[in-house]
């Protein structure tokens, strides 16, 4: 039996024309009838390192009782000139979170998947220790199941309390082993007593992962990385998928 969780992220790829640009991860969102792909917005675009795609492609599976059928589904970034994403600010400035609609009628009619929703996110009287078990779920350097098109799972552990922004921006810290690709992937906790909008889906979405962090002033040769990262709080697509 396949774990929902692993049909709820997709592998993202890049392109700008013709050429195939970079690697990177995302996973769906539904709110009401819409569904949304979630990921990082340096995904989309990225002007320090001059990063413009103009189409993603994702695989999704398309036979829920064979994982080895897949297709790919494309997803324009641009209309008329205007972007088609939305990208969050709140007083500290950007955040690093990206959602962008997807047409439900272009979908494949048979396609597999898991979509988180506003129940899967913390509920208000939730908290969650320091130190608490997550996971990362996403295609790190673009390495994952290529026979079955599956992601894979990286433990991370929250390194930062939960619900203090950490240095005043919008993103907690988790001590996990990442690389490029996992950009967007979504990190959650086992809900153990799931409710019933999520027991077919029985985790708690906490955040996104961004990036890896790392100080600008440690000896590349004396010092090792830290080994931490930054998640942006995922409560913002709240925000990002209103109407």
């Amino acid at each position: 039996m396949i774990d929902s969780l692993m049909l709820s992220v997709a592998r993202i790829t890049t392109i700008a024309g013709t050429q195939v640009l970079t690697n990177a991860s995302g996973f769906f969102f539904a709110r009401d009838e819409r569904l949304f792909l979630v990921t990082s917005r340096h995904v989309l675009i990225d002007e320090p390192s001059g990063h413009h795609p103009d189409s993603l492609e994702i695989e999704v599976h398309t036979d829920s009782t064979n994982m080895a059928s897949s297709t790919g589904f494309s997803i324009p970034l641009y209309r008329n000139g205007g972007s088609l994403w939305r990208q969050g600010q709140d007083s500290a400035g950007e955040i690093d979170v990206a959602a962008i609609e997807i047409e439900r009628s272009a979908l494949p009619d048979a396609i597999a998947y898991h979509a988180f929703r506003p129940e899967h996110l913390l509920q208000p009287q939730e908290h969650i220790e320091i130190g608490a078990q997550l996971l990362v779920v996403g295609f790190p350097l673009g390495f994952h199941d290529s026979l079955h098109h599956m992601p894979v799972v990286r433990h991370a552990i929250l390194a930062s309390s939960f619900g203090l922004r950490f240095q005043g921006l919008g993103y907690f810290l988790t001590d996990a082993r990442t690389h490029r690709g996992t950009s967007g992937a979504p990190v959650v906790m086992r809900v153990s007593n799931p409710a019933a909008g999520q027991q077919a889906l029985p985790w708690r979405l906490l955040g996104i992962h961004s990036a890896r962090v790392d100080l600008g002033s440690r000896d590349l040769l004396l010092d090792e990385a830290l080994g931490l990262n930054c998640t942006w709080y995922a409560d913002i697509l709240m925000t990002l998928t209103e109407h």
